[in-house]
């Protein structure tokens, strides 16, 4: 069955409310790059890296800090060992050295008689950074007795730790990343069943439910309040739908005696007057109890093969109104409810000629009637949210109660038909019927 909408990109019109309806968009139904989906994944993977650096600096620092601690220590005990040794033998052990060229200048002229260390980031080779421990041999102007302790292999130690942990932090970002992907999916298709829902409530389908949802969180929340919400309108919409009905039902038996009455009166300029303003009160009588029988959904269609052109010629002939019918070649009988065919297309052609200017024009061509008028055309919050009742749009289109493309709208839905509004490029309203 077709929908029953006025044109717009991805928009539509609830067949009963008028109401524009959010249709289905391609774009927004796919997973792209910026669904929450993929914006949670890139966190989780953003977080992980930040994580795994942060380890890794840190595990790489104290690291290097205490291969300095021990090489420093390493040296200091060094020049210990290797000065007692040469006070008590006079010879040279551990590597150690007399006023070595290398040395540091902060170690070549201590002041005192203690042991110093002093870190050398020089490189040669395999040879380096080193820790140079000394300590002078005897009194001031002795020579100074220093050992090299050299840091490369703890150094490469280091690198290889170094490696070891980015891997790791890789490893973890990979396994990571898809469980982020996992829960946010997740959490992704309770958060589009809602929206799904909002979605077809926006629509008009007051009966949309989330339904159960599981856990206790902020989207279990929101699907209870969408939930609520719709009950809501649901029972706002219906107390206005009886209210309307209400209403036209407890008019129509006054109405009708009031249109008996003036009927009595004598013929003159103000019973004319007043029998005119009396049947247009019957007539949104009717309307309004029309509109409540759609609402109602209690409409429906008898089917029989008809004309399409003959049908359509009747119903502008029903109108008084003039209109250019044109009729194309090859146009068939159709199966459909002539009443409310008729209903549609007379509807149309008064409200061409209320709102709209002539000529009036009629297109009838296979399936298709096409009523468009010459006026200002059809105005820009009528095409985005379809059609409301009592409300007629532009000052400038003219007066009325603004009931019959609301009638036409739900009388071409019974009917399965599409009914399209939009503005023609050369100017007028065009309104094109679809069965």
């Amino acid at each position: 069955m077709s929908t029953v909408r006025p044109v717009r990109p991805g928009r539509a019109s609830h067949p009963r409310t008028g109401r524009p309806t959010l249709a289905s968009h391609p774009r927004r139904d796919r997973l792209t790059l910026t669904s929450l989906r993929w914006k949670i994944a890139a966190l989780a993977a953003v977080t992980a890296c930040l994580v795994a650096v942060a380890v890794g600096l840190l595990v790489h620092f104290w690291t290097a800090h205490d291969i300095r601690d021990r090489a420093e220590m390493r040296a200091f005990n060094s020049v210990y060992s290797a000065m007692d040794t040469y006070r008590r033998t006079g010879t040279l052990s551990d590597g150690a050295q007399l006023d070595p060229p290398d040395l540091p200048a902060s170690l070549r002229h201590p002041t005192d008689g203690d042991r110093h260390t002093a870190y050398d980031g020089r490189v040669d080779g395999n040879s380096g950074p080193t820790v140079w421990g000394a300590q002078r041999v005897g009194g001031p102007g002795s020579p100074v007795l220093a050992v090299e302790v050299n840091m490369n292999p703890d150094l490469y130690g280091l690198r290889r730790l170094d490696a070891t942990m980015a891997v790791a932090s890789l490893a973890s970002v990979a396994a990571a990343v898809p469980l982020a992907v996992y829960g946010a999916g997740l959490i992704g298709r309770r958060l589009r069943r809602v929206s799904e829902t909002a979605r077809r409530i926006s629509a008009g389908d007051l009966d949309a439910r989330t339904g159960p949802t599981v856990g206790r969180d902020e989207v279990a929340e929101i699907a209870a309040t969408v939930d609520l919400m719709a009950d809501s309108l649901g029972r706002r919409l219906r107390t206005e739908r009886q209210f309307t009905a209400d209403v036209a039902h407890e008019l129509r038996t006054p109405v009708g005696g009031l249109l008996a009455a003036v009927d009595l009166l004598p013929d003159g300029e103000d019973g004319d007057l007043l029998r005119g303003r009396v049947r247009d009160l019957r007539g949104l009588v009717e309307d309004l109890l029309e509109i409540s029988r759609l609402d109602a959904g209690a409409e429906l269609p008898v089917h029989a093969h008809v004309p399409l052109d003959g049908v359509v010629r009747e119903a502008v002939t029903r109108t008084g109104l003039d209109a250019e019918i044109s009729v194309a070649e090859g146009t068939h009988t159709v199966e459909t409810d002539p009443r409310r065919l008729e209903r549609i297309v007379s509807n149309l052609v008064v409200n061409a000629h209320r709102h709209g200017a002539g000529p009036v024009e009629v297109g009838v061509s296979d399936r298709t009637v096409v009523v468009r008028d010459h006026g200002p055309g059809f105005p820009a919050d009528l095409l985005r949210d379809g059609p409301r009742r009592f409300r007629t749009g532009a000052e400038e289109r003219g007066s009325g109660h603004g009931l019959g493309l609301t009638i036409a709208l739900g009388q071409a839905h019974v009917l399965g038909a599409e009914l399209r509004l939009d503005n023609a490029p050369d100017g007028g309203a065009r309104a094109t019927l679809r069965l």
